[in-house]
């Protein structure tokens, strides 16, 4: 499968493919240990910043690495035909108050797939559920076309 070609993405096409996308995979660092996770995101093109909720459990190894600040990429692509499309955003996690938020804070949060509130049918007091910002240091997009083999 050879590359026809691979183009870097203009900061319009970086935001559009995130504006069009709720998913991608979120990668933390500690130490020398990696972790990596789906996620559901909002994003707002104008701050150009990435709104998630995540959800943990007091023994998780997710609460773990939220813990110690860590770096973030997020990784969010495409695959349509003949192209490729990805972005990678590479930032600082930033955890938001509850008490700092705004109604467009909240609508930030609306754009991903899951809703901001849930109601559980059982209590859930061991949840960690908490808001998070990632406004990438650097946020940068490549389309990659490909040669498919005809059959």
């Amino acid at each position: 499968m050879p590359t026809n070609s691979e183009v870097e993405m203009s900061p319009a096409e970086v935001d559009a493919l995130l504006s069009r996308h709720e998913t991608g995979v979120l990668a933390l660092a500690r130490d020398d240990a990696p972790y990596a996770i789906p996620i559901s995101y909002g994003y707002d093109a104008d701050d150009r910043a990435l709104y998630l909720r995540l959800v943990s459990t007091p023994d998780s190894e997710k609460r773990e690495f939220l813990a110690s600040t860590p770096q973030a990429r997020i990784v969010v692509y495409e695959d349509e035909e003949d192209e490729y499309a990805s972005v990678v955003g590479v930032g600082a996690l930033e955890q938001v108050d509850l008490d700092e938020l705004t109604p467009e804070t909240i609508a930030q949060y609306g754009e991903a797939q899951r809703p901001l509130f849930e109601i559980w049918a059982d209590d859930k007091p061991d949840l960690d559920i908490s808001l998070y910002r990632l406004t990438p240091e650097t946020l940068t997009g490549r389309t990659v076309v490909v040669e498919r083999d005809e059959e």
